[in-house]
Formats: structure tokens, sequence, C-alpha cells
């Protein structure tokens, strides 16, 4: 999971981004509206935190930027306005939540785990697959499929975007911690582990490729009935 921070106060911004690493979410920072609205445009994002007052804008004014390139993003607003007129308006401008500061650490981690387990970790059930991101659980017709690490979550990746065609940069972004320092070739890695765990033994096709431009997620579809893939 990788979340976006967008916080001015230096000191907020790196406590908070500590405390998701230990969690083990992968994390970007940004102090100012602009830079947060750069790193929206070059990477996906399952959940932002972000301040309300911003020095060069507001923080509800990323959310119609982030929803529109994935209407499953979460975003909490950081403020600390403790008027219930802020909250109620933060929250109509399409706010997933809204975390009043000083806020205690362990609460706003806990409220954060809580919006990613509603809104993007929930069980992926199509037909006889079921792929439990909490658990990092694989099921075909009852049976456990070994696939885990980088495979796993760009399985899970792909699956929540069914249908969509989703390249090998988007990939990387939404799934390796550092992605410039990796090549795109990491995916063709973990696509054939995909294929090779499981589509080749069960007979099913899972994803395929769209030829320069990426995978889609095109389960239920047999192999059988597969027309073209690379």
């Amino acid at each position: 999971m990788r979340i976006l921070i967008v916080e001015d106060e230096p000191t907020v911004n790196k406590t908070l981004a500590e405390g998701l690493n230990e969690f083990n979410y992968q994390t970007d920072s940004a102090e100012n509206f602009k830079d947060g609205d750069y790193l929206l445009g070059i990477r996906n994002y399952d959940l932002i935190l972000t301040d309300l007052e911003l020095p060069d804008g507001k923080g509800t004014d990323l959310i119609p930027l982030a929803k529109s390139k994935n209407p499953k993003t979460s975003v909490i607003i950081l403020s600390a306005h403790d008027t219930k007129e802020v909250e109620i308006e933060s929250l109509r401008s399409g706010a997933d939540d809204y975390i009043r500061k000083p806020f205690d650490l362990d609460v706003l981690l806990a409220r954060v785990e809580a919006r990613l387990r509603f809104g993007g970790s929930k069980v992926i059930e199509i037909d006889d697959l079921i792929i439990n991101p909490q658990e990092e659980k694989v099921i075909y017709k009852t049976k456990e499929i070994e696939l885990k690490g980088k495979p796993f979550e760009v399985l899970t990746h792909l699956a929540r975007h069914r249908g969509e065609i989703v390249s090998k940069e988007q990939l990387l972004d939404a799934i390796w911690e550092e992605p410039e320092l990796v090549t795109p070739n990491v995916i063709e890695v973990a696509i054939n582990q995909i294929r090779q765990k499981m589509d080749k033994p069960l007979n099913i096709l899972t994803i395929e490729t769209v030829r320069r431009r990426g995978y889609r997620f095109c389960y239920p579809q047999k192999k059988s009935e597969e027309k073209k893939t690379s």
C-alpha cells in the first residue's frame, strides 16, 4: 500500500512517515500543494494524508485530483481547526475522514488501517478465485495457491483494476517502494511467476499482455478461449 503525505510542518511530516513505515506502508512526502499535485500525477496512491491549510493551497483541492485518477483512493484531512463547520465542509468536499490536530499517532494509524481495509484491502472474489490482501492468500476452488511477495501484489493490483489496462510504470509506482531504482523487467518476472504458479497448473488465464501498453486482469477466461497473449 502506498500513501502520500502532504504536510508542511517537517516534524509532523516526518512523524507520520516513520509511523506508517513501521507498519510497512510505502510513503511519499510533500510539504506543499504543488509537490503533492506533482506526486499525484506520477504515482498511484491508496490513501492520501493531507493537511487542510497548505502554504500554497488547500488540502481539499487535492481530493478531486486524486479521485479523478482513482476513485478508490481514500483521502484523510488533517486540520488544526476544531470547529464542526470546517470538518463538515471537508467531508462534503469529498474527504473520507477528518482528523483534528494535535492527534494521537496510534489512533491515526488505526484509522488509516481501517480506511484502507474498508476502501482497498477487502477480499476480492471473482468467480472461483479469491484474493485476500490482508492475509496474502490466493484460493482457487478451495485450494490455496502459493503466491507471495511482489507477484501477489501485482496480481492483487491488477484484480482491483480488472478490465483496465495497467502499464508497467503504473505497477512499479503502485507496488515498489522506490520504483525509480528498479527496471520494468521486474514486472515481467512477477507476471511470469503468476502464470507459472497459477495459470498453467490450474488451466486458467488471469492476466493478459496488451502489447506496448501493459497488462489486464482478464479472469474468468479459460485458456482454451484465449485468442492471443504474449
